[in-house]
């Protein structure tokens, strides 16, 4: 794991939260079943659950894939005028629950409220002949929720009110592992106010730290900053727009989110060039970065256990640390407003976040922001 000697900044991060991973995330989408599929087919997630008329559900159903230790939970209202179906009509399809995995849900829940957190759902135990789950929730940036679930007294396929979903298509997997972090875009001026809710509310501490300087093109800019609890298993990255001659990429997500949101997933994979080469063949998008990029990226870098050929063919990225270099590359947006995106990461020792692919990887979302025609 990456969790695994953990920089001297990760001291910072005070556990009086003990957070042990990411349990899954919900998205909402105006199409479950459709989603459910395009997943399974391009990113290579398995069937894994279901919830829905068929279990009692009349108002959302819900398609559970997963792939190693990471769970999507794809949620579509069946009836109009739902809170789901106006989250759906605002945002488009997006990430509404970042669910963490907890020992005490309850515990979980009170320590954030006593620190400040506004609540989305009160501790709340449920069951069936499987065992039972706690969860509670808060809010965060947007609408954008933290879910915690207790899961060590429950031994079904996923939560109370789920079946097995097991059909007959089964595209393999294509070995994505687990979410490295998830990065959510606030307005001008909000990313210090999450900063500190990570902090006081969570216990989280800041890691790294990025201003105009380090992440801007001719055109726009953007600042962002890092935190992670303190066993580093989960990263949030925020960041917010900072001026620029057009509009940037943070300015362009808030105005077709309609408002904060995440605007990315990492996934980590032990072969980003196997994985990469199957999500390409299943025909998954990727931003691009001129040939050139590979001209001087081992100058850079210096040495990398990589042939630099088949990274240049599939468009990957290095980067290099103190503590290694990574791999890494990003989607397209995956749905029809240009939002949410993914990114696909290697990590060859580094804990960092690719600073030095910022400008190049910048440079080709313009690219494509151009062609949107909302540069």
């Amino acid at each position: 794991m990456i969790a695994d000697h953990l920089p001297k900044e990760f001291e910072a991060a005070q556990d009086f939260m003990p957070l042990l991973g990411t349990d899954y995330l919900e998205l909402y989408v105006s199409n479950a079943k459709q989603a459910a599929y395009y997943y399974k087919s391009a990113f290579g997630f398995q069937s894994l659950a279901y919830a829905g008329l068929e279990t009692g559900n009349r108002d959302f159903e819900s398609y559970v894939v997963e792939q190693d230790k990471i769970r999507l939970v794809l949620t579509s209202p069946l009836k109009s005028g739902t809170s789901i179906g106006e989250h759906i009509d605002k945002h488009g399809d997006g990430v509404k629950v970042t669910a963490i995995w907890v020992e005490d849900a309850t515990y979980a829940y009170k320590e954030a409220m006593k620190r400040g957190a506004k609540s989305f759902m009160e501790p709340k135990t449920e069951s069936d002949n499987q065992g039972s789950v706690v969860r509670s929730g808060i809010c965060t940036y947007g609408e954008t929720v933290h879910v915690f679930v207790e899961r060590k007294d429950y031994n079904g396929i996923f939560l109370p009110g789920f079946k097995e979903w097991n059909p007959a298509y089964a595209p393999a997997s294509i070995g994505l592992k687990y979410v490295d972090h998830m990065v959510g875009n606030v307005e001008l001026g909000e990313m210090n106010t999450w900063v500190k809710f990570y902090e006081d509310v969570m216990g989280f501490a800041q890691i790294v730290s990025f201003d105009d300087n380090d992440i801007s093109t001719d055109y726009t800019a953007l600042m962002s900053k890092v935190m992670s609890n303190g066993n580093g298993r989960i990263k949030f990255p925020i960041n917010e727009p900072a001026d620029g001659k057009k509009k940037s990429q943070i300015e362009e997500y808030l105005d077709f989110y309609e408002g904060p949101g995440v605007q990315h997933i990492a996934v980590a994979t032990d072969n980003i060039i196997k994985t990469v080469t199957a999500l390409r063949d299943r025909g998954v998008e990727f931003l691009r970065v001129p040939g050139t990029y590979y001209d001087t990226v081992l100058d850079r870098v210096g040495h990398i256990d990589e042939d630099i050929a088949p990274l240049k063919e599939l468009g990957i990225l290095v980067d290099r640390d103190d503590e290694g270099y990574l791999l890494q590359i990003f989607t397209k947006p995956v749905q029809a407003r240009p939002t949410m995106f993914f990114e696909i990461i290697q990590r060859k020792g580094a804990k960092s976040f690719g600073k030095g692919n910022f400008k190049a990887l910048f440079e080709a979302i313009e690219r494509e922001q151009e062609l949107r025609g909302t540069l």
